[in-house]
């Protein structure tokens, strides 16, 4: 009985190599043919195609870093009237059409909010529990809550509440929700278009900007 299964196993691995080698193709037996000829069909001048020396990959490196940039677009939040004026003063010396300042409202903004903490060391500490129960935080962007964090921003307490609640089932016990900005009134900086010629100007707006930062347009 023993030399019988030792005979149909060594048969069947036979015939499996057969098989998997594609022996058995002239009878209609075989694995699938794993073969894609339509991708080389679809290849546009693989002639062309040739790995570059070291030097000469350098060469068209810095040949790229040496191309012009594309314009971008930059935006300030909203400005008082107390910045306006001295923003005015640099901006006129731009050339026309390069600037402009927009009527703008800002929502508040609300968070569900940890701290104040006693120091550095603390919110690393909270970082840490927050990251073994799977909590994501973000860094605050009003500097008089710091120190402290972030567990999420909203356009309106109700909603902030909502997800307070549902962290509150996930073990977070200390956090509170607090408005980090109110409703904003004012105009706002726009650069549409921000070339190679303009980025070296940009830093004269640094010092106008009382902390405003200049950043991409939605």
């Amino acid at each position: 009985m023993l030399r019988l299964i030792v005979l149909l196993l060594l048969l069947a691995n036979a015939g499996f190599f057969a098989w998997s080698q594609g022996l058995l193709q002239p009878w209609g037996l075989g694995p699938a043919q794993q073969s894609e000829p339509q991708r080389l069909l679809q290849q546009v001048r693989p002639e062309a195609v040739r790995v570059l020396p070291l030097e000469e990959l350098r060469q068209a490196e810095q040949l790229a870093a040496q191309a012009p940039r594309p314009p971008e677009c930059l935006q300030t939040a909203a400005l008082d009237d107390a910045q306006i004026a001295p923003l005015r003063s640099v901006l006129d010396t731009w050339p026309a059409g390069t600037w402009a300042l927009d009527p703008v409202t800002e929502p508040g903004r609300w968070i569900i909010y940890m701290g104040k903490y006693a120091g550095v060391e603390q919110v690393a500490r909270k970082r840490a529990e927050l990251r073994q129960i799977g909590i994501s935080f973000e860094a605050l962007t009003n500097p008089e809550l710091e120190p402290g964090l972030s567990l999420g921003s909203f356009p309106n307490e109700a909603a902030a509440t909502v997800q307070l609640n549902a962290l509150a089932e996930r073990g977070v016990r200390t956090a509170r929700v607090v408005q980090e900005r109110p409703e904003q009134r004012g105009q706002r900086l726009l650069l549409p278009a921000v070339d190679d010629s303009l980025r070296p100007r940009v830093p004269e707006l640094t010092g106008v900007l009382a902390g405003k930062t200049l950043r991409p347009c939605r």
